[in-house]
């Protein structure tokens, strides 16, 4: 029989939480993965890593031993006694696999964490107005502030076209939601980027949904604003 193959998932992480990791920080798996080894992830987010990665490598042993259950079953082996005994084996590890990712995943370890983060980003969000998110949208694409040399007034550019007035950056600024690289000067234009909380910000303004008050159609012959009168 052929050795085991080593694990070779298909992606860094795999769990039923990566979505909702992803929309709370505005960043996606591999980028947290690589943050944290990096260690510059505050310490709520370096938790939070932490905690996703025990789970995430539950599920990849789930898979692993699944994609080997299936190679064996292929009909590339001859059926004899040895193939029966590795079916049998990996089809218990299997089992334990699944029994260990289904006791992360009860223990809710990473919600303990993940859940005030989506709050805070859900919090955040619900204080943006429409002409905020369009402004961040706009500077998640790249944008740069410049300042007129001649009228001395500043505003951003984004890469769309879009102008944003100084006075939305700096609001945005004094929320935490953008940053400016003041290693540029303002004349040559200083690059603004969303922060961590501005990414998490958006991706939660985005999942939540607008409401409006649905409006009542006037009678024929009166005006939106004349009640109408009982007969």
């Amino acid at each position: 029989m052929p050795p085991e193959p080593a694990p070779t998932p298909s992606r860094r992480a795999v769990s039923p939480l990566d979505h909702r990791l992803e929309a709370a920080t505005g960043h996606d798996i591999d980028t947290l993965w690589a943050y944290r080894d990096r260690g510059v992830l505050d310490e709520q987010h370096a938790q939070l890593v932490d905690r996703h990665r025990k789970l995430a490598k539950t599920q990849t042993g789930v898979i692993f031993h699944l994609r080997l259950l299936n190679r064996l079953s292929s009909g590339e082996f001859d059926v004899d006694g040895a193939l029966l005994t590795r079916i049998d084996r990996t089809v218990d590890q299997l089992e334990e696999a699944a029994d260990a990712r289904d006791a992360a995943a009860a223990a809710r370890d990473v919600l303990a964490v993940l859940e005030p983060i989506e709050a805070a980003a859900a919090s955040v969000a619900q204080q943006l107005s429409t002409d905020d998110q369009a402004a961040l949208l706009a500077i998640a694409d790249g944008a740069k502030l410049y300042e007129h040399l001649l009228t001395g007034r500043m505003s951003v550019t984004a890469a769309s076209g879009t102008r944003i007035p100084h006075t939305k950056l700096r609001r945005l600024e004094d929320a935490g939601l953008v940053a400016r690289d003041t290693g540029h000067p303002v004349h040559a234009g200083q690059p603004v980027a969303l922060t961590d909380a501005g990414r998490a910000a958006l991706s939660a303004a985005r999942r939540v949904p607008t409401t409006q008050t649905p409006k009542v159609s006037a009678r024929p012959g009166t005006s939106p604003s004349t009640p109408a009168q009982r007969r």
